[in-house]
């Protein structure tokens, strides 16, 4: 039965029973096709759909939820869970899980749960638009053609991929299908991955190697690692220099990985030769820079970082795109029914796709 708005924004619908989830940063579509799958009537909740995401600067006013589902987005740290004072349960709508401070969740006696696999074909073939982006110059060509009414071929040369070498860090779910499409390209597939699978190459026909010699012979290196410390800033002033001189880079997982400040001026020294990024350091300020200017925290933020991301942008050999690699109707789907069998198995008290340890 429809309650009706709490808030601004926010469309209630009660249910019989005391357990409250709230979905934020929900779309009308979402809300449709979960309710669509009647689960919410089996496991008898009161659910909320909020269309703002949920940080310190975007709390409810009734914050008495007992399970929230967030996407990446979402920022939970220590301020965000203290002001949500029954929350046993978080399930966010992503394979990483670097927006939730996890420490101060489990001392709490938080469960979190996440969805483990829904785009390993999606992000991987992004990945490849990116690389041909890149290889063919297609954003120069479709520039040209339309903002100067010009078909002329001049500084529009690419490379061809068949016969490159292509280094993939990371060999996980998304990466060994980035390493399956780079086959059918002809390219060399070389790979680094802290657990190698002997099996696994044999059958897609690539070589496990150092992170040293991978940087030193990619003509291209793809970065499909999650954002843990171990990997922060694993592309940095040193890795850069290592790099095969004119190599590219492509950043499909996460901002972190790589130190942006280095990677200007591996770019500017053309020890880099171009990179496309969907995924940049410090990406929620530069999504809402209004936002950080009039309602201060600046000091949580790295402005130098801020800075250098807007000189990546405007480079001529760098691409930008904004953390859209997930996004397709399909992962979309598999990400909702996966958040689905998440709260079900919590409420259930069978949790699934918990977090590690």
């Amino acid at each position: 039965m429809v309650l009706g708005v709490r808030e601004p924004r926010i469309i209630a619908f009660k249910l019989p029973t005391a357990i409250k989830i709230a979905f934020f940063h929900c779309e009308e579509w979402e809300k449709k096709y979960m309710e669509s799958k009647k689960l919410f009537d089996e496991l008898n909740l009161e659910v909320f759909f909020i269309s703002e995401v949920l940080d310190r600067r975007h709390i409810p006013a009734d914050a008495d939820f007992d399970i929230i589902s967030i996407f990446v987005d979402s920022e939970i740290d220590k301020e965000v869970l203290g002001k949500l004072p029954n929350l046993k349960f978080i399930s966010t709508r992503s394979t990483g899980y670097d927006h939730i401070d996890i420490n101060v969740a489990k001392e709490k006696g938080i469960q979190i749960s996440y969805v483990p696999t829904y785009g390993e074909n999606t992000v991987a073939e992004y990945t490849f638009a990116l690389i041909l982006a890149l290889s063919r110059k297609i954003f120069d060509s479709y520039r040209r053609v339309r903002e100067e009414g010009s078909f002329s071929q001049s500084g529009l040369r690419g490379f061809d991929l068949k016969g490159k070498t292509l280094g993939v860090i990371g060999a996980g779910n998304i990466g060994r299908n980035v390493i399956r499409i780079a086959r059918g390209f002809g390219m060399i597939v070389i790979a680094n991955d802290i657990n190698p699978d002997g099996k696994l190459a044999e059958r897609l026909g690539f070589e496990y190697v150092s992170l040293d010699r991978l940087l030193k012979v990619s003509d291209i290196v793809s970065l499909h690692v999650p954002a843990i410390k171990e990997t922060f800033h694993l592309m940095n002033s040193d890795t850069f220099l290592a790099m095969k001189k004119g190599a590219y880079l492509i950043n499909t997982s996460r901002g972190e990985i790589v130190e942006t400040q280095a990677l200007v001026k591996a770019l500017k020294e053309g020890r880099v030769g171009g990179a496309a990024l969907d995924v940049l350091e410090e990406e929620g300020a530069i999504k809402d820079e209004l936002d950080l200017l009039i309602g201060g925290h600046s000091e949580e933020h790295n402005l130098a970082t801020i800075v250098a991301n807007h000189i990546l942008i405007d480079m001529p050999n760098v691409i930008v795109t904004p953390h859209n690699a997930f996004n397709t109707a399909e992962a979309l789907q598999r990400i909702l029914d996966a958040t689905l069998e998440n709260v079900k198995g919590f409420v259930k008290g069978e949790p699934i796709n918990t977090v590690p340890e």
